[in-house]
């Protein structure tokens, strides 16, 4: 969603860098160039003349750090101004002392409420929690029908009824102390405007679950109109927070930076993709990070420890070392990878990553003729690759629908791969020889051991590594195989 105003941003920064050092004329330039760039991202004009105030109030005249040359301190003090912006840290929430926690979900219709009600029960489940969904969206014939569909998806039931609206989500809170549950989510009807007659009914279920949490679905696609809705729901309902859909869309983002300073609710949670899982808790400097163009390890982490075990990936990676790192091997990684979402979003999440990388189309079909070529591959060929000579070629070829030649270009950069991770391997492990060291204690002046920095010498490690950069198999963007990214 914000490519665009990451490269303004990195435009912006790269000509304060080349200027060494800053005064007040360039900061005031800098910050013309971030005040375009926001109001082309459709942020709301106070939220702007808000945010570069406070940063030209910071650097102009502002005691730079010693640690920093001064345009660092500018990225600085816009990455948290930016975040401050944002809602400054993320929303925590708390469980009621008696179950059930009662969760209201309202919103226009088609920004996406049904399924990020389902999201949101998926959140919580992976949280230990038992939720409850609730289908008290009577208006449309097919929205009970979809949130039971999903649930089923998920594995959490659906409670409705063929009645009033307001009965369905009472009942709803007896039905949830009734089988154990111990989180309710009240999914409620949309609206195509902000309607009088579905405000009033909206109110009236809030009245009667009494909801710990109100929530209000926002499609990050419609601009500044997200922040007149939400101010307006806001008044009916008294909002906790809001839960931005289709934040992974090519909109520009002028929603998510807007919000929290006009309507003073914070963003829950975030929808990052269609499928079910694509859903994770908004952090403020994570986004601001991103938007700035600096990554997010932070979250790329936390996706990796959701799908990768840790001693299976520790046990992969030594094998990787070791140079024992087979074609089973890669494939479970390739495919635990895919778990973490799309990976145009990864590389996104990734800090230094060039704009033209970040720019790049991924298509993720070519993973799978990968998957294929070597699901066509026997288990010994899999083990041991070298067994591939040119018949076995043209069968794992005509296996996976492929051509011999992206077979042979698979197991070539495979090959490279794992001889250069090798190589690497050998960086810290191999101890100076007795004579080495008696030549350098005589040089330091002193008998005995050498210098060791816990028990370990640091050597320089193979005389010669490829300086070619290392591609994995299948993702190679200048070969020019079917496989490759070109």
């Amino acid at each position: 969603m914000f490519e665009t105003l990451t490269d303004r941003f990195d435009g912006i920064f790269g000509r304060l860098r080349g200027r060494g050092r800053l005064n007040e004329d360039d900061v005031d330039g800098a910050l013309r160039e971030i005040r375009l760039a926001l109001l082309e991202a459709d942020v709301n004009l106070d939220v702007v003349k808000n945010l570069v105030g406070r940063i030209r109030e910071r650097a102009v005249g502002a005691d730079l750090s010693k640690a920093l040359n001064p345009a660092q301190q500018v990225v600085k003090i816009v990455l948290e101004e930016l975040t401050a912006s944002l809602g400054g840290q993320a929303m925590a929430l708390t469980f009621a002392p008696k179950p059930p926690t009662v969760v209201l979900m309202a919103g226009l219709q088609g920004a996406g409420k049904t399924t990020n009600s389902a999201k949101l029960a998926a959140w919580f489940k992976r949280q230990g929690r038992s939720p409850l969904l609730v289908g008290a969206d009577l208006q449309r014939p097919a929205a009970v029908e979809q949130l039971r569909t999903l649930g089923g998806q998920i594995g959490v039931p659906v409670f409705s009824e063929s009645s009033d609206p307001v009965d369905v989500a009472r009942r709803s809170v007896a039905e949830a102390n009734r089988t154990g549950r111990d989180v309710v989510i009240v999914d409620t009807a949309g609206r195509l405007a902000i309607d009088e007659e579905l405000m009033a009914e909206v109110g009236r279920i809030s009245g009667a679950v009494e909801p710990h949490y109100t929530f209000l679905v926002i499609d990050a696609m419609t601009g500044q109109d997200a922040v007149t809705t939400a101010a307006a729901f806001d008044q009916q309902l008294a909002l906790d927070g809001v839960i931005l859909t289709k934040l992974d869309g090519d909109a520009r983002g002028g929603a998510a930076l807007s919000v929290k300073e006009v309507v003073g609710k914070p963003i829950a949670f975030a929808s990052v993709g269609e499928r079910i899982d694509e859903f994770e808790t908004f952090h403020p400097d994570r986004l601001a990070s991103r938007i700035l163009g600096m990554g997010d390890v932070e979250t790329l982490i936390e996706k990796a420890e959701a799908v990768f075990e840790k001693e299976q990936a520790e046990e992969a990676a030594a094998r990787l070392l070791e140079g024992t790192f087979t074609l089973n091997d890669f494939l479970e990684q390739m495919q635990q990878v895919k778990k973490m979402g799309p990976l145009g979003n990864l590389v996104g999440m990734m800090p230094g990553i060039p704009k033209e990388a970040r720019d790049m189309e991924i298509d993720e079909r070519r993973l799978a003729r990968v998957e294929g070529m070597i699901q066509s591959m026997t288990p010994a060929e899999r083990i041991d690759p070298d067994l591939i000579d040119t018949s076995r070629r043209q069968r794992i070829a005509a296996g996976s629908g492929m051509q011999p030649s992206d077979v042979k270009s698979l197991l070539d950069q495979f090959g490279q791969m794992r001889k250069m991770m090798k190589q690497f391997a050998g960086f810290g492990t191999k101890k100076p020889s007795a004579k080495n060291r008696q030549g350098k204690n005589q040089k330091r002046g002193k008998k005995g051991g050498a210098r060791t920095n816990g028990g370990r010498v640091t050597p320089k490690g193979p005389a010669a590594i490829p300086k070619t950069p290392l591609s994995l198999p299948g993702l190679d963007p200048s070969g020019s195989s079917e496989v490759g990214l070109s």
